[in-house]
């Protein structure tokens, strides 16, 4: 496949023409990551903030089998509605093209596929990473920011996972892990994990040229700039220990594995903490968001 076969919306195509900023934003968290009505609300209300901040956004998505950048109205409204909407993998990606599947894209397909659109930056929520357990469970996330050459913003990755065991990761294949206007890795609903970043970033100025340095150096893989939840969302780690506990206890119980675990999780979450995991996770979306278009802004500026 060439570049040319990932579908641009002509608003995404002519602001890459143009030099002109432009964010990715992923579909999973539409199709799978909040419950209905939350999630076109969320989704739409991202797409606004990129366009507030004057940057385009380019939320991807597979449908039909073909690889998208970029969603008019219709087709979000589609994504988030519709029921067995797949959620692809990098590994999933030519069975979707074989069979034609409608699916929302994960971090790494997000990544690999805007990066053919042409796309430096994108913003999420949180990477996947390293699960908790004796058996290796490894996301495909992580080697997607070791190999594609990206800046991504989110809220460090998501606290269902092995933290620890994710930051060492991404050290040893050489991902650079930056902190928004803070000193340590940011463990989701909360600000702080105790866990080291390899520099703290003060302004999206900053931002840019760290990932223009990356560029210039020719080595592959991303930037990863984390961004903690805003104070007024965040919940303490150790609010949502018993809750994470019992999620995790009941995940075991099901026999749940790969794909399934992190959303299981994330739900269950949600419900036995009254909603107010889904009101950070939205928060953290929304910030996040705003912080990539901003970097998005600097970066344009700058080629």
């Amino acid at each position: 496949m060439q570049k040319s076969d990932v579908i641009v919306s002509d608003e995404v195509r002519e602001a890459i023409a143009r030099h002109r900023p432009v964010v990715a934003l992923e579909s999973t968290v539409i199709a799978h990551g909040l419950p209905r009505p939350q999630n076109l609300a969320t989704a739409e209300r991202l797409e606004a903030i990129v366009r507030e901040g004057g940057a385009v956004p380019a939320t991807i998505a597979v449908l039909g089998g073909k690889f998208h950048a970029g969603l008019d109205a219709d087709q979000l409204r589609y994504l988030a509605n519709t029921d067995g909407i797949y959620k692809l993998s990098r590994r999933d990606l030519p069975v979707a093209v074989m069979r034609g599947w409608d699916g929302a894209t994960t971090v790494s397909t997000t990544m690999w596929i805007a990066h053919r659109a042409g796309i430096d930056v994108f913003a999420t929520g949180g990477i996947g990473g390293v699960h908790r357990g004796s058996i290796p469970d490894i996301s495909a996330d992580l080697p997607e920011l070791a190999q594609t050459p990206m800046l991504v913003v989110c809220s460090g990755a998501k606290i269902v996972l092995d933290l620890a065991a994710t930051r060492e990761w991404l050290e040893t294949y050489g991902v650079t892990v930056a902190g928004y206007q803070c000193d340590e890795l940011p463990a989701f609903y909360s600000r702080t994990s105790g866990l080291p970043i390899d520099i703290r970033i003060e302004n999206a100025a900053e931002a840019a040229a760290l990932f223009i340095a990356r560029r210039e150096l020719d080595l592959p893989g991303a930037v990863v700039l984390t961004v903690p939840v805003p104070t007024e969302s965040e919940i303490a780690a150790s609010e949502l220990q018993g809750v994470l506990d019992e999620a995790l206890a009941e995940s075991a119980e099901r026999q749940l594995t790969g794909r399934e675990v992190t959303p299981f999780l994330l739900s269950r979450m949600a419900e036995r903490s009254g909603g107010a995991t889904l009101k950070t996770n939205i928060a953290l979306l929304e910030n996040n968001a705003r912080v990539a278009t901003e970097v998005a802004v600097a970066l344009a500026a700058r080629t």
